[in-house]
């Protein structure tokens, strides 16, 4: 026994029969199951492995992605199908543009070749209505030159007549005053002028200017008028023989033309 053994503190505890039987199980079972397990890979070694792949089940997940995925592809295609709806729709709206404007530019073609037709034929009317005027103011001067109307070679009224057929042959146009178109009262009103006389501008105003005579009584330079005395619509100058000279109408011009043909509804004497 050692010199310590007294101590307690210096004694080495003893192990129990039954832990010792314990721990002999267990290093007995280990080296079983090692035993076992080498008996049993050298056995495998020996013959070949086979190992069936079971393939998964659809989940309700993998199920909805390839749901989703059908209706992308469903949705891409009606996409591109009314992509090409519409690029169809546009080309043919182009192409009706195209057709509309080439409509439109013959339809203005045409509309300027009958302008350009119409201006040429006014232009043709308008020459010819100028050169029958002249031919006819050529015959009523010669024929005035041989008339019987006593009209004066000198003085106030010689004037007035003196103008008025020297306008002859002139056209008519509604507010002319000359000097080579007129109408009934510009005509009448330059010609006093020349006698010095400032006759008022319309037909109205002239009928109710200077002193009225009857038709029976008018003499030569007399100022004729048609309608009512302040409401004329037309005014002449008396030349003698019963005939008179006035700015007619647009188809006339400037003539002289017989009382009997349209008698004149008063007078008044301005000189």
């Amino acid at each position: 026994m050692s010199h310590t053994a007294h101590i307690p503190s210096h004694r080495k505890p003893r192990r129990s029969a039954s832990k010792l039987a314990l721990r002999a199980g267990v290093t007995g079972g280990v080296l079983s199951t090692l035993a076992v397990a080498g008996a049993s890979g050298a056995a495998n070694a020996a013959e070949p492995v086979t190992q069936t792949i079971e393939l998964p089940t659809l989940t309700s997940d993998l199920a909805s992605q390839v749901a989703e995925s059908a209706d992308a592809t469903q949705q891409a295609a009606a996409n591109y199908q009314l992509q090409a709806e519409r690029d169809e729709a546009f080309a043919k709206a182009a192409d009706q543009a195209k057709k509309d404007q080439l409509a439109a530019e013959k339809k203005a073609e045409a509309k300027k070749k009958a302008e350009a037709a119409a201006k040429a034929k006014a232009e043709r009317e308008a020459a010819e209505a100028a050169a029958s005027r002249s031919s006819e103011r050529s015959t009523l001067s010669t024929a005035s030159a041989t008339a019987e109307a006593p009209a004066p070679a000198s003085g106030s009224v010689g004037a007035v007549i003196g103008f008025l057929k020297a306008q002859l042959g002139d056209a008519y146009v509604m507010g002319g005053t000359g000097p080579n178109s007129w109408d009934c009262s510009g005509l009448t009103q330059a010609a006093f002028r020349q006698a010095g006389v400032d006759l008022p501008r319309t037909s109205q105003e002239q009928s109710t200017f200077g002193t009225p005579v009857s038709l029976s009584n008018i003499q030569v330079g007399d100022l004729l008028y048609w309608g009512g005395a302040g409401s004329a619509y037309h005014v002449g100058v008396y030349i003698g023989n019963g005939q008179y000279l006035d700015a007619a109408n647009p188809s006339k011009g400037v003539v002289i033309q017989d009382l009997s043909g349209y008698p004149a509804s008063g007078a008044v004497r301005v000189l």
